[in-house]
């Protein structure tokens, strides 16, 4: 397998966790991440093939990218999935492949991408009720998400299984312990994840943060939970319960960033590299990569683009923009 130098910013920071959007559409249409009339869909050709990400991830994780998650949008929705997943899976070097999804379509789905060579998957999953996922999401879907979950626990070497509530005050109050409760009866890795800046409406601000540290004290307060250590680049911090039930994980972007370990980068859904979730300039791959160019100048101008990866995202300090593009169009 090819083998070049290791991908680092200017900062020193090695990377080594690429994120792949592989469509901006959506089933959904989540309060904090899309307008409920939707968004203008991107046309197929903009769309990379299965062929051209493949290339470009056999790229990255010769440069030493070990870690590729398939987002969107959401990703299942993308016509023949499976078969992207059975062209990245074999490729040497790279040690972990999953995905990021909603959920809906995974009841039909989990047997394949179990035999496409999927290791690990996060469903997005915001209430536990009927009526208040359907308020989250503008989608009747709470019961095909579940059975989704419960299909995945059929297929062991896909664990564990993350479950992601994005915590925003004034809704996510109410479903901290049930989600507690579902990841000490479940073997389900639950994160709540602050709501961040990336919504269509441009409806966030400060005040609609629901901190970890406010949901931790919910939690612990009912079922004790003892921190465990941070992972190097880890966005989570675990705690446990107490008595070892289960662990549940706080991913605190706006109250306490991560930035200073951050090794992630993204692809869109369309080619373009982002360094950051909340760049404000990105690097086209696909046209270089659709002229002809070959692995050696791809990977210059990959590295043209990590160099300048950013410091640190700066939401909360003053002069802050929103990127304008919102989470779906991003790539989670």
């Amino acid at each position: 397998m090819r083998q070049a130098d290791p991908l680092r910013d200017g900062h020193g920071r090695v990377i080594g966790d690429l994120r792949v959007s592989v469509t901006d559409r959506c089933n959904f249409r989540c309060q904090y991440c899309m307008p409920a009339a939707g968004l203008p869909w991107l046309d197929r050709e903009q769309i990379l093939r299965f062929e051209e990400i493949e290339r470009l991830v056999r790229l990255f994780v010769s440069m030493g990218v070990a870690d590729v998650r398939l987002t969107g949008g959401e990703p299942l929705v993308r016509r023949d999935f499976p078969a992207l997943v059975r062209l990245l899976a074999p490729i040497e070097g790279l040690r972990d492949l999953s995905l990021t999804t909603n959920g809906y379509l995974l009841e039909g789905m989990a047997a394949d991408l179990a035999a496409a060579g999927l290791r690990r998957v996060n469903v997005s999953l915001d209430s536990l009720s009927q009526d208040r996922f359907f308020q989250i999401t503008r989608r009747d879907a709470l019961p095909q998400v579940i059975r989704g979950l419960e299909a995945l626990e059929r297929h062991p070497e896909m664990a564990p299984i993350k479950v992601n509530c994005v915590a925003m005050r004034g809704f996510t109050e109410e479903e901290v312990l049930p989600f507690a409760e579902l990841a000490r009866r479940k073997p389900y890795n639950v994160r709540f994840i602050e709501f961040m800046p990336l919504d269509a409406d441009h409806a966030w601000s400060e005040d609609r943060v629901l901190t970890g540290a406010e949901i931790r004290t919910m939690i612990d307060a009912v079922y004790p939970l003892e921190p465990q250590p941070r992972e190097s680049h880890s966005t989570a911090r675990v705690h446990r319960f107490r008595d070892g039930h289960g662990e549940i994980g706080f991913v605190n972007p706006v109250s306490e960033p991560f930035c200073g370990d951050c090794n992630r980068i993204r692809l869109t859904a369309e080619g373009r590299l982002r360094t950051c979730l909340f760049s404000m300039h990105e690097t086209d791959l696909r046209e270089p990569l659709r002229d002809g160019a070959n692995d050696d100048e791809l990977e210059r101008i990959v590295r043209d683009a990590v160099w300048r990866k950013e410091l640190k995202h700066r939401v909360s300090e003053p002069g802050f923009r929103q990127p304008p593009r919102t989470m779906s169009r991003i790539g989670g």
